[in-house]
């Protein structure tokens, strides 16, 4: 080989090295890899920016800096039903067999009839029978045990997967993104605060003490041994949905978000709540518009209406009117899900 030929060899290979190096490092500095381009990623990005700088007219000092996350609809998947509600039915059973006198009493027969259709028209009073008889009376420690065991075993009937994989990888990069620059990260939702403790440290990053959602009562006492336990009880103690979102944030986290993020009208009080601070602030509503690689309903902007995650016109013109930015997860993710090519 001649030395021209060696060194056009070398040569390309530098340039190679080059462009792979480059590559990562544009790669590193995306914040953001699975959004694209565009108004809703330079908002997020020019808001960490503003508020973690130093000398910025819109710094926020580190103990301030506070996001709260709606999780169903907004982290991860809540269509057809909420997982929640899917694991209270399918602990039907388990109930009955502990109390075999409830399998001719409504609306525990109707469930354990495996009539689809007939349990997709319980109403909201049947529904609240089948939480409190599959969410309460037990140990707390049981519960627990029972819960995690469930997200094992259970799958979502569309993708077949278990439901911690169901996440939104845009909202997972969004979350990471705010806690490495300072920011504490909470899940504020509408379903059971005991329930989502089990898994948000696992799947998304966040403590249990930092989660914020419709709490029960529970009831100390001792068991045979003399070792203390608590027990879940029929009673509500906050319901986290609506006006009751900034009354749990006030309640558990104490400082008012510089930052909120929803999918529906249960959210909107939170983020009223969140934009009627002083100085930055940034609100967002995830739109579900993208049919083919989740769901698409609203009925906001045309789309087809639902019980689940409802996102009225209202809303959404509310959201244009106070500055709010609705996130298209169509035009503004790369990606849904982790396992999407």
């Amino acid at each position: 080989m001649t030395k021209m030929a060696t060194c056009d060899r070398l040569t390309t290979l530098f340039v190679l090295v080059l462009l792979v190096v480059s590559m990562r490092a544009h790669a590193q500095s995306d914040p953001l890899p699975t959004w694209n381009d565009g108004a809703t990623k330079q908002a997020i990005v020019a808001f960490v920016q503003q508020t973690t700088t130093s000398g910025s007219a819109k710094f926020v000092p580190p103990e301030e800096r506070v996001a709260t996350f709606d999780q169903d609809g907004t982290l991860w998947v809540e269509q057809p039903i909420y997982s929640q509600v899917m694991y209270c039915l399918e602990r039907v059973p388990a109930v009955v067999k502990a109390k075999p006198e409830l399998a001719n009493v409504e609306p525990f027969k109707t469930v354990m009839s495996g009539n689809r259709d007939a349990i997709a028209k319980l109403s909201k009073q049947d529904l609240e029978k089948i939480l409190v008889a599959t969410l309460t009376g037990m140990p707390v420690d049981q519960f627990n045990a029972d819960v995690s065991k469930w997200l094992d075993q259970a799958k979502h009937p569309r993708w077949k997967r278990p439901y911690t994989e169901l996440t939104y990888v845009p909202m997972q990069d969004l979350m990471k993104y705010l806690r490495a620059n300072g920011y504490k990260t909470y899940i504020v939702t509408g379903g059971g605060q005991d329930f989502v403790r089990v898994y948000s440290q696992k799947t998304y990053g966040i403590p249990p003490e930092q989660v914020v959602g419709t709490a029960g009562g529970t009831s100390f006492g001792y068991d045979k041994s003399g070792r203390p336990f608590l027990t879940k009880m029929p009673k509500l103690l906050l319901n986290d949905d609506a006006a009751g979102k900034p009354e749990g944030i006030h309640l558990v986290i104490g400082r008012r978000p510089a930052a909120a993020f929803g999918n529906s009208t249960g959210d909107r009080q939170m983020l009223e709540y969140t934009g009627a601070g002083d100085g930055a602030r940034l609100m967002m509503l995830v739109l579900q518009d993208d049919a083919q690689r989740e769901y698409a309903y609203g009925p906001a902007a045309g789309l087809p209406a639902t019980k689940v995650g409802t996102f009225t016109q209202a809303l959404h013109d509310e959201a244009k009117k106070n500055g709010w930015f609705v996130v298209s997860m169509k035009n503004d993710w790369k990606r849904i899900f982790a396992f999407d090519p």
